[in-house]
């Protein structure tokens, strides 16, 4: 089954997520940081990095002397990971679907990674047996996904001002449906690996969202995150022709004032909690 609608969403948010590059890598460098550190991609390795965005993942196993591929569902996510490293091999494609070793001619890949790039599959168990597919006989899976909702602050920081807005309202999410918190049960998914091939290990990481890495109170940064994502694109798709220019400045405000009442010590900093896996392909 193809991903229809998360590929028009990350479609939708390519030219907002690509011009903010700066500011996701700088908020999300630790979590980087821990999937390097566990995957430790090197020389005489062949990487695929998943949902692989704009290039974070790509760039540095790169860096590392890993030989690296990457899949997107998005070609403006491709297309800026390609500028960023122009060595790596980038494809436009849905790796729940496609034949990931031909689009990426080469040996089985000793290594798979994402940074919060697999967590929008319409059905995650087939997903991650294609994945498994391109993957060599012991090779790894080594990923970060976010937990519960209720754990990660940043989910409703600020974007709860819009959403208060929207007419009619989104529902609740299902739990588990295609999105950012689809793998916050933790059982189901050590489940959904087991039952496509893999040996996982999944553990708890907890970080610090930090907006103010670059010296502001980093109120501007994260309003910046708030209108790249879904509800901030779909506020502004709803309301603009409604308000206009001048009371979507307003609302724009409105947010603010909102990031600005979590401020910790003159600074917008909160936790953040994903899972780490360490997922192994059996030989």
């Amino acid at each position: 089954m193809a991903n229809e609608s998360m590929r028009q969403n990350w479609t939708d948010g390519a030219a907002w997520w690509v011009a903010n590059e700066a500011v996701f890598d700088a908020v999300f460098a630790p979590v980087t940081a821990a999937i390097l550190g566990t995957a430790r991609p090197g020389a005489g390795r062949r990487v695929l990095d998943v949902g692989c965005g704009s290039g974070t993942l790509l760039e540095a196993s790169a860096e590392a002397g890993a030989s690296v591929a990457g899949v997107d569902i998005s070609e403006g996510m491709a297309e800026a990971a390609r500028r960023r490293v122009p060595e790596a091999s980038v494809v436009v494609a849905d790796a729940q679907t496609a034949d990931l070793l031909a689009e990426l001619p080469g040996d089985p890949f000793d290594l798979v990674v994402s940074r919060f790039g697999v967590m929008f599959f319409e059905d995650p168990k087939a997903a991650f047996a294609n994945l498994r597919s391109a993957a060599a006989p012991g090779a790894r899976l080594v990923f970060a996904c976010w937990r519960a909702a209720a754990e990660n602050p940043m989910f409703g920081m600020g974007s709860s001002v819009l959403l208060e807005r929207l007419d009619p309202p989104p529902g609740p999410e299902e739990p588990g449906a295609p999105g950012p918190t689809a793998f916050a049960d933790r059982d189901r998914l050590a489940s959904i690996l087991e039952g496509a091939g893999w040996a996982p290990r999944i553990e708890a990481f907890d970080f610090t969202v930090d907006y103010g890495y670059n010296g502001t109170d980093g109120v501007e940064e994260r309003l910046t995150s708030v209108e790249s994502g879904g509800v901030g694109r779909t506020a502004r798709a709803q309301l603009l022709p409604r308000i206009g220019p001048d009371g979507w400045d307003a609302l724009l405000d409105e947010v603010r004032a909102e990031l600005r009442r979590h401020l910790v010590d003159g600074v917008l900093r909160f936790p953040g909690a994903v899972w780490l896996v360490d997922a192994t392909n059996p030989r």
